[in-house]
């Protein structure tokens, strides 16, 4: 099997940006001694970052994607719903639910990519432009 150090460091680094602002905000309740807060941001983020490697596509290639990225959207949601509540809750917050629009093109990847696993064929350069 070729090198796949791109799509790695692609998973890797998409997942953990995405959770980044978790452990930000964790170490900012830290810091403004709202120690629970803190301290439940900062293990969100860690188990984030044990996600991210336990249910890495190479470490269980025949799985397809949407079933990897099922977890990572739960925790994913788990933290926005913590961080809404650590600042106050719903109300506070001021998002209504017409303003949660903006989750759709974020499950798109469940779509566009569901049904695939990492052992299923790439096309190569000599593939660019045949039909079948």
């Amino acid at each position: 099997m070729k090198e796949r150090t791109g799509e790695q460091v692609g998973w890797i680094g998409g997942w953990l940006g995405s959770f980044l602002w978790v452990l930000a905000l964790g170490i900012v309740f830290l810091v403004q001694d709202k120690t629970n807060k803190g301290i439940v941001g900062v293990a969100l983020f860690a188990l984030a970052l044990f996600f991210v490697f336990m249910f890495a596509p190479w470490r269980r290639p025949d799985t397809p994607y949407w079933e990897l990225m099922l977890p990572m959207y739960f925790l994913f949601f788990s933290a926005a719903a913590w961080a809404i509540r650590a600042f106050g809750g719903w109300k506070v917050s001021g998002l209504g639910w017409w303003k949660l629009s903006w989750v759709l093109p974020m499950m798109l990847p469940l779509v566009t990519a569901g049904r695939r696993t990492w052992n299923d064929p790439r096309p190569g350069p000599d593939d660019r432009g045949r039909n079948g």
